[in-house]
């Protein structure tokens, strides 16, 4: 379905299925279980590039990456918010990043404010944020 969905737009490249466990090797790195549809996704592709390379969803081992770097940042505790209540798994390309809130789990996709630590609300689901992320020229879509 992800595949289908995400060549339904131009310009964009899908990867090979992420291997089942390096999912799980993701959720328990993480502490967290990845949303449904996110773990389809990746099962399916391991990332999602649009247009000039935009990560609209990031590799498995890119999500481990930027989560746990943003979790551990001594830096990032003192200028934002804390971040463990989000699951990262994608850029806009300019420095904004989309999460799911894991604390309480919900299945919409938020977007992180690199600039002011805002956290606003862009699509009820995966496939509401994948389908405007890629229609879309521009990389600030969700304002």
């Amino acid at each position: 379905m992800w595949r289908e969905l995400a060549l339904e737009f131009h310009e964009v490249e899908l990867q090979d299925p992420a291997a089942s466990d390096t999912l799980t090797a993701l959720e328990e790195q993480i502490g967290q279980q990845l949303p449904a549809s996110l773990l389809e996704l990746l099962s399916e592709t391991n990332g999602i590039e649009a247009g000039y390379g935009t990560e609209v969803v990031w590799t498995a081992d890119k999500i481990l990456e930027e989560n746990q770097s943003f979790r551990h940042n001594e830096e990032f505790r003192n200028l934002y918010m804390p971040f463990d209540a989000l699951l990262f798994f994608g850029d806009n390309g300019g420095g904004d990043q989309f999460a799911f809130v894991r604390t309480p789990a919900r299945d919409d996709v938020f977007v992180w404010d690199h600039e002011t630590d805002s956290r606003t609300w862009v699509a009820p689901s995966l496939e509401s944020y994948l389908r405007n992320a890629l229609a879309s020229d521009d990389e600030d879509w969700y304002r």
